[in-house]
Order: structure tokens, then sequence, then C-alpha cells
């Protein structure tokens, strides 16, 4: 399979597009006084901002639902802030919070304000797969401690915010974040629901997360976390849809303090402030342009929709064998903005390449949208099994992103699963929402009754040929 690169040509049109308005002029409010700025440049400039300020204002959301909570919840990785919370047991169609959840590894989640003082994460020895991936708060991975890059054995880690000068405690290793605001979106590997209850959950109980100066206190007692009602309803997904432009800019200019923007990010800074959006200070676009007036209330739902677009109907020169595999860059986005903005509309906390791929299928060999109304197979020639260092699983989401819904409570097949392989060496799975015949039905990833999904295959600990481009992912082929 050829290394797919994100291409955003055809998005991209769309949205200059629609940030045309008229050659006229509109009057701003700045930080120099009251200027006067092309309505075209207005627009485009502010369809900029929500793009690049998208992941800030999305992980802000997912970090109010995630956090509000007075304790860890026993079995859900929600807990308070600078708290561990730990999936107990695998998702399933009731998880909303997050897109596309993977039903492979037991989430350990914490969520990070450094504000006031580093943190230390320690986690213990073990011979399990697992992989710690911090991201800022612009989603960014930027450390990704783990089996693959540090090992198995115990760690302590002191994970700091950019403005931390202290002195690094002896056995400890400094992580310094770019952001106040930091995820932690912990993965260990688990095989079965007994392995989970078991060998995973004594190594998350081994995990702990206490401040600095808390640190080597026996008796330290976390704080007990705030509920806010306004919270409790959150969606991320839909919830940040919802926001008008005045109120998510606003929200997005007082999430820059504490988190400020990449040296990288200059030039779309200095863009921002020649419409008068400075971090800290309120924002309101304010017109009697009747065409800009009408185009700013639309401007979050047509953002949204063209994700929606490109997510059902990718561009299919990308595409190999019906799957999309965007690679190079996920997880570190640099300056391209909308791609950034993409993938974390598609799934918010993607990891980086080298510790997971997710390649994404919206067609079957024909050509067609995946339908829930129709079955489907995917054949691997026995040279074909995915090629990874740890493991694999394939995953079925509805249109939404969401686990579906079955009589199983199955929600992927992968290499832990006790499939059932031909006697060549080769795989068969059947893709469809009936039950299949008895001899198939080890190998049976249910789908929804109707409608489009999406599936996605998880390879983790990728080998070198899946990273470069060399293996070749088989058709998903509709049962005539």
């Amino acid at each position: 399979m050829q290394k797919i690169q994100f291409t955003k040509s055809i998005l991209l049109f769309t949205f200059l597009f629609f940030f045309s308005c008229q050659s006229d002029t509109t009057t701003v409010s700045t930080s120099d006084g009251e200027k006067e700025i092309s309505t075209d440049e207005l627009l485009q400039t502010i369809g900029a901002s929500y793009v690049y300020g998208y992941p800030l204002v999305l992980m802000d959301l997912t970090k109010k639902v995630s956090t509000n909570i007075k304790s860890p919840h026993p079995t859900k990785p929600i807990a308070p802030v600078n708290q561990l919370g730990h999936f107990r047991e695998f998702p399933d169609h009731t998880l909303t919070a997050i897109v596309k959840p993977n039903v492979d590894t037991y989430y350990s989640i914490a969520w990070f304000d450094l504000e006031k003082e580093p943190q230390v994460l320690f986690m213990p020895a073990t011979e399990r797969y697992y992989l710690l991936p911090f991201y800022d708060a612009y989603s960014n991975v930027f450390a990704s401690p783990g089996t693959r890059t540090t090992g198995t054995d115990a760690q302590t880690l002191l994970i700091a915010g950019p403005t931390w000068k202290g002195k690094i405690p002896e056995g400890m290793t400094l992580i310094q974040a770019p952001t106040q605001m930091v995820w932690l979106l912990g993965r260990i590997q688990v095989n079965s629901a007994e392995d989970g209850a078991t060998t995973v959950k004594e190594i998350q109980d081994a995990m702990r997360l206490v401040p600095l100066s808390e640190f080597g206190n026996e008796n330290y007692t976390p704080p007990t976390g705030i509920v806010k009602t306004e919270d409790q309803n959150i969606i991320p997904v839909k919830t940040i849809r919802e926001l008008d432009v005045n109120t998510y800019l606003n929200r997005l200019s007082e999430l820059m303090i504490k988190n400020p923007p990449a040296p990288a990010d200059t030039a779309i800074i200095r863009k921002m402030a020649k419409i008068g959006f400075v971090p800290g200070q309120s924002f309101e676009v304010s017109t009697d342009n009747f065409i800009l007036k009408t185009k700013l209330s639309k401007l979050p739902d047509f953002i949204h929709k063209k994700f929606e677009a490109r997510r059902a109907e990718p561009d299919r020169t990308l595409l190999n064998n019906g799957w999309m595999l965007v690679s190079e860059g996920i997880g570190t986005y640099g300056t391209d903005f909308l791609r950034r903005a993409y993938i974390d509309f598609i799934g918010l906390g993607a990891c980086i390449p080298e510790d997971a791929v997710y390649p994404n299928c919206s067609f079957d060999k024909d050509g067609n949208p995946l339908d829930a109304s129709n079955k489907y197979t995917i054949h691997f020639e026995a040279d074909q099994i995915p090629p990874v260092n740890a493991f694999w699983s394939l995953t079925a989401y509805n249109e939404d992103e969401f686990l579906v819904k079955n009589e199983l409570n199955r929600f992927a097949l992968g290499d832990r699963d006790d499939l059932k392989f031909n006697a060549d060496g080769s795989l068969d799975l059947y893709i469809q929402n009936e039950k299949p015949s008895e001899d198939r039905m080890q190998n049976w990833l249910p789908i929804p009754s109707d409608g489009p999904f999406y599936l996605t295959l998880r390879l983790y600990w990728p080998k070198q040929e899946v990273l470069d481009g060399k293996w070749e992912i088989p058709f998903v082929v509709p049962v005539k």
C-alpha cells in the first residue's frame, strides 16, 4: 500500500468559495482602534480562525465532560483534573464522549492543569504492551512513553507546564508540555474481559498520579472534583457544532492564555489580530451586512458538513483498495491546521504512526459507500495478515462514529480473538448485521441494521512495511 498524503485542495476550494462575500469593507475594532477591512478578508480570516482553534475548543469540551465528577469513576476513564481515570471494561455503544473509541485497550486517562505545579506519573514495570501519548491543548502528541519507546521498566514521569523551571528530582524523567492543558490518553493491551479484570487491572492499580509537592506522601488524598450541571450533557463533537461564531471565538480567546500558540503559528496569529482577535480579550463580530451576517451564522454548520462529506466521500484518488491510510503527520500537524481540525473531527486523540495506524474504509470493492443493508467480506491471504509488532483489530462504527449496538456486544475482531483460519492460512471476516451461519460466527463483525457505516483497521506498533506503504489491505467485498 502506498503512503497516502492528506490532500486538502478540494476541501480548501469549497472553504474559499464559502468565505468569499463581496468586494466591500467592514469596520472592525482592534487593539489599534477601529479600521476598515475587506469583507472577503474578514470572512476568510474568521473561517481560518475557526479551523485553527477547533482542536483547542474540542479538547476543552472533552475535558469538561471527562472531569465532571467528584472522584474517579470505578470503571470508566472519568476523573477530576490531575487524577487518573481507568476503563475497567471495554467501551460499548453508549460511549459518546469520544468518537471512534477503540475496544482493544483499556484507556487510562488524565486531564492535566499544570499552571500551579507539575504532576508526577508513576508507571509500573510490565511486559504488557502499552503506550502513554501526551497531547497538548492543540491535540499534538508531544511525548509518547511506552513499550515501543521506553521499554518495560518502571517509570516516574514529571509532567511540567511550559513555564516551569524547577529542579528535576532524582529518578524522574521530565516531560515538559507546550501548554498548561494536557491530555494523557494511555492505552494498555487487553486480551479478554478476564485478562482486563486481572492482569490489566493490576497494572492500572499500580499507576499513580500526584502533584510534585505531594510526591512521597503516602497519606496524600486527591481533592474532590467539582460537578457542573451544564457540563453533564456535553457530547463534544455535537456541542462544538452548536456554538455560534462569537461564543466559539471567545472561548478560543480565553483558552489561548494558558495554552499559547506554537512559535510556528505566528502568521495566522497576526492574521487573526488584523480583525481584532487577541488572546485574552473579548471578541465580537457585529455587522449590518446581510450576506456577511448570514454566512457567519452558517459557518460552524458549513465547516462540519464539509468534514462529514470528506469522511463519507474522501478523494478517491487517494484510496488504496477502498481504504484511506492517512499516516504521515498524524498526531503532529505543524501548521496544517485544516488537516489537524479534520483529523480531530473524525477521531480526537490519534496516535503517531509509529505507535499505531488506523486505515479507514468507507467504500467497497465496487466503489460504492458501505451500506449496512448489505453483507460484506474481507479476505486476507496468508501473507497479507496485518504485520504488527503488537496486535491488530477491525472495528465497525455507525454514521456518527460510535460503536454499533449488537446482541453479542462484539465491537471488533482481531488477532486476540479466536478467529477461524482457512486451511491455507488465509482469513475471512464476515461484516453484516444479520447473524451468519454457525461456522462463520467466530469471524462475524456486526454492523448497524441500515444506513452508512465505517470500518477502522487498527495496527498497533506496525511493522516497517506498513509505515513504508508496502503492505496492501484487501478490498471490502459486497456479497452478491
